[in-house]
């Protein structure tokens, strides 16, 4: 990976880690299947008035609109729903260390199903020393959480895997801009998930919720998912699915470092010790620094 690489990885990491934040305030008022639909239809909105500002032509995604309903599904649709649901009953904490696992998936999935992302030892040391290192980090929070459903952790490992498969689709749409690709991506979501949404809740109430809600919901949707997903698909082009993969540990500690800078929240032992676990795992995987 180039510095160009790790610098979007880690800016997708912190605006990531304020997702986790904004969905729990979100998930407190409006049902999980609904906040779905509300975070990709109106990032999908926001990037559709962005290409018609911008450009590209959206009709670049045209012709590559079955797979992007697989790549919706597989990146949106069912990991948000689960990572949603299992955040009903389960802390931040334990959501965030399950969900540092997708490296791991990755890895597997790529190393079956690709013939230039294969297994080699610094990939799989770096990835579990940053899994480590995310348990140790969240520390009390996550003994705290252990004794959540079982269902729920299994939901989240669930998005886990999904978004280990997405990024193996992902890899299919060369030439595409990125740009283009979040658009299609979110576009192809909010098309599943309207219907889902009306069948399962209707539309009575479908707007009631808090100011500071939609807020979490406008954060989430803007920041967190439209441009993010530019980043996102920008980093998988040029860095392939197993390193983009990584942005699941430095999420975690990107949520603990916003908060200390500005919510006032103390730093601990603990926090600081897995931080330095997950970045000597990313030194790992870069290998450029041991073999020097």
């Amino acid at each position: 990976m180039t510095a160009r690489d790790w610098a979007q990885l880690f800016l997708l990491g912190a605006i990531w880690g304020g997702s986790f934040f904004f969905a729990r305030i979100a998930v407190s008022e409006i049902p999980p299947l609904t906040l779905v639909l509300f975070r990709v239809a109106i990032a999908a909105i926001a990037l559709h008035l962005y290409l018609l500002a911008r450009g590209p032509s959206f009709k670049l995604a045209l012709p590559h609109a079955s797979s992007f309903f697989l790549l919706a599904l597989l990146n949106n649709v069912i990991p948000f729903s689960l990572i949603f649901a299992g955040q009903t009953v389960l802390g931040a904490g334990l959501a965030s260390v399950l969900n540092a696992t997708t490296p791991f998936w990755t890895l597997i999935v790529a190393n079956t199903l690709t013939s230039d992302e294969k297994l080699n030892w610094n990939k799989v040391a770096g990835i579990l020393l940053g899994i480590a290192g995310t348990a140790v980090m969240i520390g009390p929070g996550l003994i705290a959480g252990l004794g959540g459903p079982v269902w729920a952790k299994f939901a989240l490992v669930g998005a886990s895997l999904s978004y280990a498969f997405a990024l193996i689709v992902a890899r299919r749409f060369k030439g595409v801009p990125p740009a283009v690709m979040a658009t299609g991506q979110l576009t192809a979501s909010t098309v599943m998930m309207l219907p889902v949404v009306l069948v399962m809740h209707g539309t009575a109430g479908l707007f009631d919720a808090s100011a500071p809600v939609w807020t979490a919901v406008l954060a989430l949707a803007l920041v967190s998912t439209a441009f993010a997903y530019i980043l996102y698909f920008n980093v998988i082009a040029s860095a392939g699915a197993t390193n983009t993969s990584l942005v699941t540990l430095i999420v975690p500690a990107s949520a603990i470092l916003l908060g200390t800078a500005f919510l006032g929240e103390r730093l601990d032992f603990f926090e600081l010790a897995g931080m330095a676990l997950i970045a000597f795992g990313l030194v790992t995987i870069d290998g450029r620094l041991l073999r020097r």
